[in-house]
């Protein structure tokens, strides 16, 4: 069976102490993003976090995840472009043979 997760493309690289660091974000960022992607989704009364109807979160934490996710939305995304730029231009050449 084949396992879906081997065939999407990475968004943490290991860095050069060996830790886990998602695709445009420090350590720092990494952490915190983690951190705060891992909280329920609650207000810190213990109400659920909402976001208002033009998508925009109303707490600090949920606009700070966001924040987070875009950065590292955006320098994956870049990654990827170049990446597949990288991938094409590294391909050998394939001559046909014609066949009389």
């Amino acid at each position: 069976m084949n396992d879906p997760a081997h065939h999407l493309p990475r968004r943490y690289f290991v860095d050069e102490n060996g830790r886990r660091v998602l695709v445009g974000l420090s350590i720092e960022e990494t952490f915190e993003f983690e951190t705060l992607d891992n909280l329920p989704a609650l207000e810190e009364g213990g109400e659920r976090a909402a976001w208002e109807e033009n998508g925009i979160p109303t707490t600090t934490r949920e606009r700070r995840w966001l924040e987070l996710y875009g950065k590292h939305d955006r320098a994956w995304r870049q990654w990827m472009v170049e990446t597949e730029s990288d991938r094409r231009l590294s391909l050998p050449f394939i001559s046909q043979l014609r066949v009389s």
